[in-house]
């Protein structure tokens, strides 16, 4: 399994630092054809050399090479030593940010693997994918590095490697504009630039030194290009042009040539570069102000942040899947200052947003996109033009399994049909189950596939498998039942048009060959990959602090417009009863989750674990069914947020700085550590071993504890939060107004259909629309969905529930269903009415459960629950709780 190789790879770090501190080679001049090490300085700029020729690979990591004393001539992993001497600031404002290196194949089939260590052992630099050539770069490199090449899976192959300093040249002065009707040509000397206005107030800018403007991504991210605004017009200001477009203003100017984009009334500016575009050897950067407070969000997945003023942020292929990694990045960001930029690229990028902001990629041209307005609509623009987030089935919301069954050597052989097992335990502890991947892909094959989905299928879970590099059978795998794809790295890492080539493929494949949605799992991605994949922050090792990091690193995703963004329940490799039970406590609140089994072990590391959410025992087995059941209770609520993210490009899991953008603490470090779950659950988790949670900020507004009806008015900090294990630090924001399934629901496909409920929590006036349609095929897309407002209206004298008509149509929809309504942080109301009459009061929820209708208030949560006669879902219907009067 590769990623299980990568994940060895870090863990023998500490045998791979013995072999890099051993390396030794001769010295010999820059540009020898074998050399042993190099220097590169003023006098030498670059500088290559030649492995040996490898017969076959390591199949290993870094800590499969043995010491150098012990490899003569690199017979089994070759060394290289760099010194790198350049003067102090070299790095300051260079747009590669530090040394490149590469190593070519030569043969392009095969794998070799990159890691580079400082004077001190550390690993600095890596790139161990399967993209060919593999490259990385050097960050602000001074001083001596070791370079280690491991032939990871070669046949008779070698490669060459090179190393350089990048040089720096400058835009200069403006030498020509013109143009007209949206579209632009400016030059200044040999630098081409062209600037086109597109609809709804956004501009592409593309800059080339040499003159020739291409686009190596074609239409792989952008499926298709904007049309041109052409009600535009041009004036000249003396020391620039401008070029004005509905509400924006874009100055170019001349001495020498920059760029600003500012509004309408030529004054406020939303970005200014402070330097002319600056290019490199294969790196070209643009500099610009930072405003006194502005804020910077996205670059897709970055481990650990959401929040990047005074950081920098890489984007580029990466399999590190720790605090820092950033292996679904994306070469996208947005600000707080009214505007996002889109760089249209495969090249690797930096983006340093300190004072001045500095962005840019390692290739010689600029392709960027830019996009005006608040932080959701430029999401929404962003996303408009890479792929709003596709709609996943209803089951894709509910757990999933994945394990290898057949010829799994942690496990003993099995057959696939040992997944049905499996599946049968999930529904005998009472826990939802949505879907199961039964293979790996890495030497774990299947048999007996039909038979293991019509039994999964029993069970009201799907069929899902697992490839590593490609999918030869998929219209035969999915007529057996296949309706999930999990890729890996081996395939999709191979560049990014390979993995978003991937995702479109698999999606595809589900969806060219039965009438369901295509639901699709990668680890490494792009920009796009929103429109076909959940994707997955990979193999991780269970600590307290794997849970805290991955916290901000999911609700940071949401800013690139990523709606669907996870990682294993309790990691993959190793098993704690509790660290397991508080990472799903609040996982059960990400839309998708799953757990790994079969490669992990206890915390000793001597005894093996699977990772069933039942396998610890009491208390953990209770405690983990409760939040998998209000997981599946709470799927109305996030499938219509799914349903939303397909318009809007806004995901579930949000910043609190996405809803608050103007309250500074949504920012702090608190509140770094919670996020939001839709824009009325506050979650909090618990990140330490710990029954007691401090640092709970709450923003303005009025919340309610979910568990103990206490409310608090924000803005807020609580200290001494009691959390035992079972409890979930959870609130729940005034005014909101959640669909829920009835209690008891285990399945989508079982539920009962019969009865809807809403949870509510009023204040003043609110509502809230529910989105339905039929959970897994696309005739969602046809208009085959309906919608259902409900209002609510709340003084001291009554409380008016208004649930409004379902507006449209699907298969199975029901033809009248009843309600149970949970209402919430009121004094019992003196009688409950509807259009028919009043309803009677019930002694006890008992009572209520065996009701036809009625209401019963419980004093000591101040909950009053209602339950509705059937009702035509054609027909609207008002409650009233009636709290004064006689």
């Amino acid at each position: 399994m590769r990623l299980l190789r990568h994940h060895l790879r870090r863990a023998a770090l500490a045998a791979a630092v013995t072999s890099v501190a051993a390396l030794t080679g001769p010295t010999v001049p820059a540009g020898a054809a074998t050399p042993g090490s190099a220097v590169l300085d003023t006098d030498h700029q670059s500088t290559t050399w030649q492995s040996p020729r490898y017969a076959k690979g390591t199949l290993g990591g870094a800590g499969d090479c043995p010491p150098a004393a012990q490899d003569p001539g690199g017979a089994v992993c070759d060394r290289f030593d760099l010194t790198v001497n350049v003067p102090a600031g070299y790095w300051d404002d260079n747009p590669e940010g530090g040394v490149p290196l590469s190593i070519q194949w030569q043969t392009p089939t095969d794998d070799f693997d990159l890691y580079v260590y400082d004077a001190d052992g550390k690993e600095v630099a890596q790139s161990a994918g399967t993209a060919d050539p593999e490259a990385t770069v050097i960050p602000q490199a001074s001083g001596t590095y070791h370079v280690l090449v491991v032939p990871y899976d070669v046949h008779d192959n070698s490669y060459t490697g090179r190393a350089y300093l990048p040089q720096t040249a400058d835009a200069g002065d403006l030498t020509s504009f013109g143009g007209s009707q949206g579209s632009y040509d400016i030059s200044a000397g040999t630098l081409k630039a062209k600037v086109d206005f597109l609809a709804d107030d956004q501009l592409r800018l593309r800059a080339a030194p040499d003159g020739v403007l291409t686009e190596p991504a074609g239409s792989t991210i952008i499926r298709r290009q904007p049309e041109l605004r052409r009600d535009t017009s041009t004036f000249d200001a003396g020391t620039y042009y401008g070029i004005r477009s509905g509400a924006l203003v874009l100055r170019v100017y001349k001495h020498p040539l920059r760029f600003g984009l500012y509004r309408a009334d030529d004054r406020t500016a939303l970005w200014q570069e402070d330097a002319p575009l600056r290019w490199s050897t294969s790196g070209l950067r643009q500099s610009l102000q930072r405003g006194a407070d502005e804020q910077f969000f996205g670059g897709g997945e970055q481990n650990g942040s959401f929040s990047h003023r005074d950081q920098t942020v890489h984007v580029a292929n990466s399999t590190n899947w720790n605090e820092g990694g950033y292996n679904n990045s994306q070469p996208f960001y947005v600000s707080s200052a009214g505007y996002g930029v889109f760089r249209n690229t495969f090249a690797p990028g930096i983006y340093d947003f300190g004072s001045p902001v500095r962005t840019g990629q390692q290739e010689r041209r600029l392709d960027a996109y830019y996009f005006t307005g608040d932080v959701k609509s430029v999401i929404g623009k962003y996303t408009a033009l890479v792929g709003k987030p596709f709609m996943p089935p209803v089951y894709g919301l509910e757990p999933g399994d994945s394990d290898c069954y057949l010829h799994n050597a942690n496990r003993g052989e099995r057959h696939t049909t040992d997944a049905v097992k499996i599946a049968d335990g999930y529904v005998q502890n009472q826990m939802p189950l949505g879907w199961m991947l039964v293979n790996d892909g890495y030497g774990c094959g299947y048999e007996d596939l039909a038979k293991t989905g019509d039994g999964l299928r029993k069970d009201h879970a799907q069929l899902g498998l697992w490839t590593q590099n490609g999918l030869p059978n998929q219209a035969e795998e999915v007529k057996a039942g296949v309706r999930v794809r999990k890729l890996d790295v081996a395939w999709v890492g191979n560049g990014y048009d390979f993995a978003l080539n991937a995702c479109d493929q698999a999606k595809a494949g589900i969806e060219d060959n039965s009438d369901s949605r295509g639901f699709v799992w990668l680890p490494v991605s792009w920009a796009g990959a929103q429109r076909c994949g959940v994707l997955w922050s990979g193999d991780q090792s269970l600590s307290w602090d794997y849970i805290r990091w991955q916290i901000p690193t999911y609700a940071g995703a949401t800013m690139s417009g990523i709606a669907y963004n996870t990682g294993d329940v309790g990691s993959i490799f190793r098993r704690d009863p509790k660290m397991y039970t508080r990472d799903l406590q609040w996982k059960a609140f990400l839309p998708a989750i799953m757990t790994m089994d079969g490669w992990a072990k206890d915390l000793t590391g001597k005894e093996q674990r699977d990772q069933q959410p039942w396998l610890d025992g009491e208390p953990y087995t209770s405690v983990n069914r409760k939040y998998l059941q209000l997981k599946e209770r709470l799927l109305p609520y996030m499938y219509t947020l799914s349903a939303e993210a397909t318009r809007t490009g806004i995901g579930a899991v949000r910043p609190l700085a996405l809803e608050y953008p103007d309250d500074p603490a949504a920012l702090g470090p608190d509140a770094k550590y919670e996020f939001l779950a839709g824009p009325d659950f506050l979650v909090a988790p618990v990140y330490s071993d710990t029954s007691v949670r401090d640092g709970i900020y709450l923003p303005k507004g009025t919340w309610t504890d979910y568990w103990t009806g206490r409310t608090y008015q924000g803005p807020t900090t609580l200290n001494g939060y009691a959390a035992p294990l079972d409890t979930l630090p959870l609130f729940v924001k005034g005014g909101s107004i959640v669909p829920m399934w009835p209690k008891g629901t285990l399945s989508w496909q079982n539920r009962d259909r019969t009865e809807l409920d809403y949870d509510i929590y009023p204040q003043g006036d609110s509502s809230y629309t529910l989105y339905e349609d039929d959970g897994t095929t696309r005739q969602f897309t046809q208009g085959a969905s309906a919608t259902q407002r409900v209002d609510v209206h709340a003084n001291r004298a009554v409380t008016t529930i208004k649930v409004g008509a379902s507006v449209g149509g699907y298969a199975d929809k029901p033809a009248s269903r009843g309600y149970r309504l949970t209402v919430h942080g009121q004094p019992a109301p003196r009688q409950v009415v509807t259009a028919g009459g009043p309803l009677p009061r019930l002694a006890s929820a008992a009572a209520l459960d065996s009701a036809g209708s009625g209401w019963f208030h419980d004093p000591a949560t101040g909950v009053t629950e209602i339950r509705t006669p059937s009702v035509s879902t054609d027909h609207a219907f008002s409650v009233e709780l009636i709290h004064g009067g006689h």
